[in-house]
């Protein structure tokens, strides 16, 4: 066995360890197809207010321009899928966002792992990155064989279907290299005839500008009125278009502690959310991702949909 695959073997194995649902790797090159597609997206103001991703275009790109020397992506996955749902009586939180913020949870493995291979391997440099810089992660993640995008652009899995965050180790070590999955999207069009606002406008391109996750965690100003009464209950984020995907029949519940819900989460009411203070907002979302829209952010939210 040559020396790349030994290394390989042993990144995937600790990845497992650590908890991640999967671990693929690809060479770190300039993503070529991305980016006529990423500037047509940008060109047509699909970003709307989040301005922060017209920055960095070519770093966006090319891993080499964020790790110097970088050899290798190291793609992976971990599972959020929860073992139970909210109150049906309730304002809607996104599954990703029941329990700790999923930046601390998984830069934490991360770290882990990059430690691992530098103590098995040696000097090797990498960074590990969580949706906290320009790195387009669901590309990477299909590039190295961990699913397809899927018609509502997020990355698909035939195992487990969509619900789990991706994560990526960018490093300058050659490793071996894992190919492309097929797409098993077929004819189906579940996400598309059921977003609310119907923001995937055709397949495969969602106008982030019209999703219903852009109004109520991106979006600082008003929510425009024309989407009045198409929110469905969602106050943080909006799950639709993954729910509704035949993929995610095969979703496991996660174990990973930090996941599970504050307890008063899933029993809240609608009542309740409209009558949330600032001091148990800041109980219940202590370490929680929902933090990102601020207590005035969700009364907004709740505002809107009351309304």
């Amino acid at each position: 066995m040559n020396v790349k695959n030994t290394y390989t073997n042993r990144i995937k194995t600790e990845a497992k360890r650590l908890g991640f649902l999967s671990c693929g790797i690809s060479r770190a090159e300039f993503l070529e197809e991305e980016a006529p597609r990423l500037e047509k997206w940008l060109n047509q103001n699909m970003h709307g207010e989040m301005s922060y991703m017209e920055n960095h275009f070519d770093k966006r790109l090319d891993p080499t321009k964020l790790v110097e020397g970088s050899k290798s992506v190291i793609s992976l996955l971990l599972n959020y899928y929860p073992s139970q749902q909210q109150n049906p009586d309730a304002y809607k939180i996104s599954k990703y966002a029941y329990g700790t913020d999923y930046h601390f949870v998984i830069k934490d493995k991360l770290k882990q792992l990059l430690q691992f291979i530098q103590q098995e391997i040696g000097e090797v440099h990498g960074r590990a990155f969580v949706d906290s810089a320009p790195v387009l992660d669901k590309a990477w993640a299909a590039r190295s064989g961990l699913g397809w995008m899927g018609k509502h652009s997020n990355l698909l899995t035939q195992q487990v279907g969509s619900f789990y965050f991706i994560a990526e180790l960018i490093v300058d070590l050659e490793l071996e290299y894992d190919t492309p999955v097929t797409d098993h999207c077929g004819t189906c069009t579940a996400c598309i005839d059921a977003c609310p606002t119907e923001a995937i406008v055709e397949p495969y391109v969602v106008d982030g500008s019209k999703c219903i996750s852009y109004f109520t965690i991106e979006l600082k100003n008003e929510i425009p009125s024309a989407v009045q009464g198409k929110f469905d209950d969602w106050m943080f984020g909006c799950d639709v278009c993954q729910d509704v995907c035949p993929w995610n029949r095969f979703s496991k519940p996660h174990k990973e502690p930090l996941f599970n819900p504050y307890p008063e989460l899933l029993s809240m009411t609608k009542k309740d959310w409209e009558e949330i203070t600032e001091e148990v907002f800041k109980k219940v979302f202590k370490k929680s991702a929902v933090k990102r829209t601020k207590f005035s952010g969700l009364q907004r939210n709740i505002n809107f949909l009351k309304s």
